[in-house]
């Protein structure tokens, strides 16, 4: 059975877990919490595995992480101490991080490989909400640097097979992403740019969506919500891997006076 692929967002800093007793502080994240909750359940079977792009991790060329059990890395400031004692023991997969690996090479990709560097943020903090028992096997891989949109696509094109075989593809960012600017102030803004963003993603033509989502920068309002769009190139890849199967925007909401989006392809 073929998976989708999605691309989620992943809020701010531990935001989910901002309260030691459990739950964000602030009510603003309770709906994407509850949609985080809410992924593997509405897939069509339970993933063997997820591989996961964040938005906070970029090397010269792609790199798989092929670990087997990763410590976290809090690579957030200035938050509660407890966020600090997060555990997410989630197993590594060197298997799928092989297939992976074997995948983006057959596609003329260059392909680092590494073992030690810790689960980011852009991991954990989502996957402790929609994975709480940390029972499915977790592959991560790295951004390219120069940030390529219709590189970033065709990586995701590569990856595809993966969704047949039980892998679940997962691109963690945020759809909209600009923490100077914040209030309702924003917001007009912001919903003209996710309005823009939501329209070029779910284009029904698969071949004019990748264009256009690659051409993300002309849409209206782009460098304000993305002044570097780091958080922006996961959704490529996810949408690369979704092939020409249907996208769909599975949730939109609002934080910090942004309208955010998350997406479902395939």
């Amino acid at each position: 059975m073929t998976l989708p692929a999605l691309f989620i967002p992943h809020g701010g800093g531990p935001c989910f877990f901002m309260d030691p007793k459990g739950g964000p502080a602030d009510p603003m994240w309770r709906s994407m919490q509850a949609y985080l909750a809410g992924r593997i359940d509405t897939l069509p079977e339970r993933p063997k595995a997820v591989l996961l792009i964040s938005g906070h991790w970029e090397e010269d060329e792609v790199t798989v992480h092929a670990g087997n059990g990763q410590p976290l890395l809090f690579d957030y400031y200035g938050f509660p101490e407890h966020t600090y004692k997060l555990r997410w023991d989630a197993p590594g997969s060197p298997e799928i991080a092989a297939r992976t690996k074997a995948l983006l090479e057959g596609a003329g990709f260059p392909v680092g490989e590494e073992h030690a560097r810790g689960w980011d943020h852009g991991v954990f903090i989502p996957m402790m909400v929609a994975v709480p028992g940390a029972d499915i096997p977790l592959v991560q891989l790295s951004l390219r640097k120069d940030l390529d949109p219709a590189a970033h696509i065709a990586i995701g094109r590569a990856l595809a097979p993966l969704r047949d075989e039980g892998v679940l593809i997962v691109g963690s960012g945020m759809s909209f992403h600009n923490l100077r600017a914040r209030g309702p102030q924003v917001t007009p803004v912001a919903d003209e740019w996710d309005a823009a963003l939501v329209d070029a993603v779910t284009d029904a033509d698969p071949a004019r969506r990748a264009e256009r989502v690659a051409a993300w920068d002309a849409l209206p309002h782009a460098h304000f919500a993305h002044p570097r769009e780091e958080h922006l190139l996961p959704l490529m890849v996810a949408l690369g891997a979704g092939g020409e199967g249907p996208a769909v925007c599975d949730y939109r909401d609002y934080v910090m006076g942004w309208a955010v989006s998350g997406f479902r392809f395939g």
